[in-house]
């Protein structure tokens, strides 16, 4: 699977070893156990030793079967100013795990026929341009809208993520959209815009804000007490876990003011979820039609079928079908997992940046389905690749540096005879040559083909890495002078995001500022080419008008693709 994804310590220990072994989040009753050495439950706590400590963030656990919470427990600290720890009943912002949420509730209303899937968006949401191409819900659920995402539209916009960002401030920013990402339905590409969509969509439809209507519909049904959307940032929530990221001296508070729901925002708890999990096998709430349809994988234009369904990924885990979804705000890292055939659930919240839920949670499950799992994909027998001998003459053909599409920079180098690789900010990893044009990237399980080439050298390959091929083109040239950046400096403005970035020259390279946001440095990938150093402020292409003025930018992030900027005049 992929991922694809934080009191006293008297207090600590009683308020931990009260919660283990406990079965209180669907019907039946567990025994109060306290595990031995080899006990199952001894295997779990061990995998999350590493963070059961008092002065740590750390994270919630909770494993049901059968309907059945079997083991929940906490381990760390809720609140490293008071000491708080973290239990079963500690309440996490759970990020993209909401999604889930939101697409079951437009799937209720959907099966009481107040609205269908494949209804345009636009008949909902009126303000949503007119892109010439009809965007429906369906689209939204699958991530296949084309829309720009949310996040990274604020951040190119001068917003901080950390801001106070209201479901009112996103709907504005999808007014002014000018253009999409590709052609709705013909590309996935993961959309938070679309999640806080349905949200608004569920509150059209049914005369309620949202969190009413999922508290009246979903979690009061389900008996989830401790569950909310939270879309105001200012409401006081009893036994929050508050977030962290790692520092050099410790740890320091990660801060988050979502008052926007949807994409986000779910508040829960473990024994929450798994309350959750169990309405996957019986559909108390909705129906088990319902629960399909969350099932359904989405599909391209071009007949390709996704692993992505609503708010769920449909994947495998060694050998057993599993239906998982990852989060992650600030330095919350959630994760929940449920294998339907064996009728199995974890859910794994944590409040710190670096922690990875989805392994533990994989993990977990790994101890728990022991007797039914297959063979570990890290110990099955690789696969037998043979390599061949080849000419300094052919490998010097490929040394050079090349561009990804919609990614980092690749260096090619030759050292010893042998070729190596290296995108920006990676390791260097040797090719392999299985011809001579084919070379294998072991650490990736990736193969680069080189397809192309022109006065004896190179000018493109391809990445396979799986289903996805990913071309990268030779920089053969690149602006060095100050008079030939020079032409690049000045205002641009974007009327989509109605904000402005200035290019200047300093320290013989290209420096870009905003007001709100730090200096990006930007990197020659070819004439009218950047690489910028930011996660929204990816790839600068320069354009030019008819008497070849630079006449502005596309700007390209992870999921904003080409957003136009114009230069300034005068």
């Amino acid at each position: 699977m992929k991922h694809s994804v934080l009191l006293l310590a008297v207090c600590l220990t009683v308020c931990v070893s009260v919660s283990r072994g406990q079965g209180v989040a669907a019907p039946g009753a567990i025994p109060k156990a306290t595990p031995g050495p080899d006990s199952v439950e001894a295997k779990v706590d061990k995998l999350f030793a590493a963070w059961d400590k008092p002065d740590s963030p750390g994270a919630a656990l909770a494993v049901v079967r059968d309907g059945v919470v079997i083991y929940k427990r906490g381990y760390g600290i809720a609140n490293l100013e008071y000491a708080i720890p973290i239990t079963p009943s500690t309440v996490f912002h759970v990020a993209s795990v909401s999604k889930q949420f939101t697409a079951f509730a437009i799937m209720l209303l959907a099966k009481q026929g107040k609205l269908s899937i494949d209804d345009d968006i636009r008949k909902y949401l009126p303000e949503v341009p007119d892109f010439g191409k009809t965007i429906t819900i369906q689209h939204l659920l699958h991530h296949t809208s084309g829309l720009r995402d949310q996040w990274e539209l604020l951040a190119m916009a001068g917003w901080r993520l950390d801001d106070v960002i209201t479901k009112e401030h996103i709907l504005k920013m999808v007014h002014h959209e000018k253009e999409l990402n590709f052609e709705p339905g013909a590309e996935m590409l993961y959309c938070n815009t679309g999640y806080t969509l349905l949200a608004v969509i569920v509150e059209r439809v049914s005369g309620q804000s949202f969190r009413e209507y999922t508290q009246d519909n979903i979690f009061k049904p389900l008996g989830m007490t401790n569950t909310h959307f939270h879309d105001d940032h200012e409401m006081i929530v009893k036994n929050r876990a508050y977030s962290y990221a790692p520092q050099k001296d410790g740890y320091k508070l990660s801060a988050l003011n979502y008052a926007n729901v949807g994409a986000t925002s779910l508040f829960t708890t473990v024994e929450d979820l798994a309350r959750w999990m169990h309405n996957f096998d019986n559909g108390d709430v909705g129906g088990m039609g319902v629960i399909e349809q969350m099932y359904q994988p989405g599909s391209l234009t071009n007949g390709k079928k996704l692993t992505y369904a609503a708010g769920l990924s449909i994947e495998t885990h060694r050998g057993l079908r599993a239906i998982s979804h990852g989060g992650g705000d600030a330095g919350y890292r959630t994760y929940d997992l449920w294998f339907p055939d064996q009728r199995l659930g974890v859910a794994v919240l944590s409040n710190l940046a670096t922690f990875n839920p989805g392994k533990l949670a994989e993990q977990v499950a790994d101890i728990y389905l022991a007797d039914k799992l297959g063979l570990d994909d890290s110990k099955k027998a690789p696969v037998e690749r043979k390599f061949v001998s080849v000419s300094a003459a052919v490998l010097d053909a490929y040394v050079g540096e090349y561009a990804l599409d919609q990614g980092p920079t690749v260096e090619i180098t030759k050292e010893d005879g042998r070729l190596m690789g290296r995108s920006v900010g990676g390791p260097k990893v040797e090719l392999f040559p299985e011809s001579n044009t084919r070379f294998y990237v072991k650490p990736l399980d990736a193969v680069v083909e080189f397809t192309e080439t022109a006065n004896g050298k190179a000018t493109q390959f391809t990445l396979h890495q799986g289903d996805q091929h990913t071309l990268a083109k030779r920089i053969s040239s690149r602006p060095t002078t100050e008079a030939d950046l020079a032409e690049y400096t000045g205002d641009y403005y974007s009327e989509e995001l109605g904000t402005t970035y200035t290019v200047t020259l300093q320290n013989g390279g290209l420096v870009v500022t905003h007001r709100r946001h730090d200096d990006i440095t930007l990197k020659s990938m070819g004439v009218d080419n950047f690489q910028g150093n930011r996660w929204f402020f990816q790839r600068v292409r320069f354009t030019r008008d008819k008497e070849n003025h630079v006449s502005g930018f596309r700007l390209t992030g992870g999921r904003v693709r080409n957003m136009r900027f114009d230069k300034r005049v005068g």
